[in-house]
């Protein structure tokens, strides 16, 4: 097996991660009706653990698992993710309303600003969380990692099902567990803060994977990867600075914290990546294996949105629930420096058929790179 074990890498974002559909679209194509799995090992956070839970659970056919999720996400509405009608919305209003001002007194607050119980019933729905376990077994898949953060430890804990031999890591901050993967699991690693409600597995309450996660590609590489290819939610490299004299919303402000939470560390791990990869590739392999340098070069394929995908949902808030959208409208969320939070919670089909589109377009211009990193380029 000289050309190792490949990972996908699909990173957290809420809606955005119908770019990584539109990818994936376009990964099946360039790589033809071939038979097998492209990807023996599946890593995801956030909404990218779902994106990843249902290639795994469809691991022994890659084509028809990209078309059913392809099918999901361009049909999307925000039902089918967390409750939008008027009487959810202001009910929910009304329980933060009273925390804040009668916390002291009611002693109980709130668990989320609003309720995903439609997104458990359609993975329950869509997923046979069994069919994972018998695609290791059959050899289809070789690990499928979904990755949450403790609220208790600030531990990012990487959840995993594998093949019989992977064991399971501790670093700072960072720990790998061998865990059946359920709907429990892809609620945790999904739940925003404040937006969707925590999880409690076993014996502790998780939150969004992307909270905390120092490393996001590590876990791939402690499963066994020799090449990665990361498929991100936001665009990596450097902002152009604006200037304005206008005080940020609070839609503004949350859309900056929910970026730094997405996309950030992402940045970080792959540059600490790339350097590590300088290093040792200057190193022969008798080299490291007599110096007892355990390390060894990682291929490693980015693919991230050419465009802002806030941009993109700005075009599209006028599909949202009228009482939701009157809502953020209110927080500043409908304003062209607030649409940042927009684009992580309009699971809309206008929307997400539009990040799809782009993410099909940014991949098929890097038909050559994807081909090679597949092996079907010769």
């Amino acid at each position: 097996m000289a050309d190792g074990k490949a990972a996908l890498v699909l990173t957290g974002g809420g809606a955005r991660a119908a770019y990584q559909v539109g990818v994936l679209t376009a990964i099946r194509e360039i790589r033809g009706r071939g038979n097998g799995n492209p990807f023996p090992i599946l890593c995801g956070t956030s909404a990218g653990a779902v994106n990843a839970a249902a290639l795994g659970v469809f691991s022994d056919n890659f084509d028809a698992a990209v078309r059913r999720l392809a099918w999901i996400w361009r049909n999307f509405t925000v039902g089918q993710v967390y409750r939008s009608d008027g009487l959810s919305i202001l009910a929910s209003g009304l329980r933060w309303g009273s925390a804040l001002l009668l916390g002291w007194m009611i002693r109980q607050s709130p668990a989320s600003l609003l309720d995903n119980q439609p997104l458990r019933e359609l993975l329950i729905n869509a997923l046979d969380f069994d069919a994972i376990q018998r695609n290791i077994d059959r050899g289809h898949l070789h690990a499928l990692c979904v990755t949450a953060s403790g609220y208790a430890t600030g531990e990012s804990l990487s959840f995993f099902q594998a093949s019989t031999g992977v064991e399971g890591w501790r670093r700072t901050q960072r720990v790998g567990v061998r865990s059946p993967i359920t709907v429990e699991h892809l609620l945790a690693s999904s739940a925003i803060p404040f937006v969707f409600p925590a999880i409690k597995i076993h014996r502790e309450f998780f939150g969004d994977g992307s909270m905390r996660q120092l490393a996001p590609v590590s876990p791939a590489i402690h499963l066994g990867a020799d090449r990665i290819l990361v498929v991100g939610a936001g665009r990596i490299g450097l902002e152009p600075r604006q200037r304005t004299d206008r005080y940020p919303s609070p839609a503004q402000i949350a859309g900056h914290a929910l970026s730094s939470i997405f996309l950030d560390s992402l940045e970080v791990d792959l540059e600490r990546l790339q350097r590590i990869n300088d290093t040792v590739g200057g190193i022969s392999v008798d080299k490291r294996e007599a110096l007892g340098i355990a390390l060894k070069p990682i291929e490693t394929l980015v693919i991230a949105p050419s465009r802002k995908l806030e941009s993109i949902a700005a075009r599209y808030r006028q599909t949202l629930p009228r009482v939701l959208r009157a809502v953020l409208h209110g927080v500043g969320a409908t304003r062209r420096n607030g649409s940042m939070i927009l684009s992580y919670l309009l699971f809309e089909s206008g929307y997400t058929r539009a990040l799809m589109e782009l993410g099909y377009r940014d991949a098929m211009e890097r038909r050559r790179e994807v081909a090679r990193f597949l092996r079907c380029d010769g």
